[in-house]
């Protein structure tokens, strides 16, 4: 039988933590799926760490030549044979019944294009380090409605291992766009949201890790600052008309996306150490 869900994992130099990302995925209580993981050509023994455990449903897939985030996140995507599809990085956890929940709002609602869940965020070691909440409702509420309101809050979406998307919506919004560098999955949700409802689980199913090392930490901490608010000008001019944006919404956005940045940062410099 063909498993229901794809779950999918880009990997690169991430030996140090992908076994427990994996482990995570396999003792899943929901059992129906397949892991499909994409090496981008790792410097270190990512590959070796992934052959030593053997699983049935995993499928490992080493590129040829380094594809970039974008890349290889699109490639992992077309190699899903699932209806449901769920991406995480290789250094991120999904609580034991994840899968499980995420299935079962789907199926109950068809017009559902994704559903969304709560995030505990962790430092390197595994310790707590607080909560990212979705958005206020609970269960189905429109797509739209949270995409706006989260251009002059926060990105409602999170992270990839927050959401489990249909595999066909996927393929209508043609996968992550490679014109993003920071913010690719954003505009990913983005899309997806304006499809159709998006369900919420108020719940932490999944586990987020959080590092001064990581693409986002460099972009809050760094001088790419600029460069993440340039995406998120191009975002918001993107939706405009799909989310009725005035240009004084969009002069507000950017403002507010700033303010996030530069408290993100601070965040970032005082709780989380590399």
């Amino acid at each position: 039988m063909n498993p229901l869900v794809s779950v999918c994992i880009p990997a690169y130099n991430n030996a140090a933590y992908i076994k427990e990302t994996i482990d995570s995925i396999l003792n899943q209580t929901y059992r129906n799926f397949e892991l499909i993981i994409c090496d981008d050509r790792s410097g270190d023994n990512t590959v070796e760490v992934i052959k030593a455990i053997k699983d049935e449903r995993i499928t490992l897939y080493k590129n040829e030549k380094n594809l970039g985030m974008a890349g290889n996140w699109n490639n992992c995507l077309q190699k899903c044979n699932g209806e449901f599809i769920k991406l995480i990085c290789a250094d991120d956890l999904l609580a034991k019944n994840c899968l499980e929940q995420e299935v079962r709002a789907l199926r109950r609602n068809p017009t559902a294009v994704f559903v969304s869940s709560d995030t505990k965020l962790l430092d390197l070691d595994g310790k707590p380090k607080g909560f990212y909440k979705r958005y206020k409702t609970d269960g189905l509420t429109d797509g739209k409605k949270i995409a706006r309101a989260g251009f002059f809050v926060k990105n409602y979406f999170g992270a990839p291992l927050a959401n489990m998307f249909r595999k066909s919506a996927m393929e209508k919004a043609g996968g992550f766009d490679p014109w993003y560098t920071y913010i690719l999955d954003y505009d990913f949700w983005v899309q997806l949201a304006c499809m159709g409802d998006v369900y919420i689980i108020h719940e932490p199913l999944n586990y987020f890790r959080v590092r001064n090392d990581s693409n986002t930490g460099e972009v809050m901490l760094g001088n790419k600052a600029n460069d993440y608010v340039k995406e998120h000008i191009h975002l918001v001019n993107k939706f405009k008309q799909e989310l009725n944006l005035s240009d004084r919404d969009i002069n507000r956005s950017i403002r507010i996306r700033k303010l996030r940045n530069f408290a993100a940062g601070i965040y970032l410099k005082i709780f989380v150490r590399k």
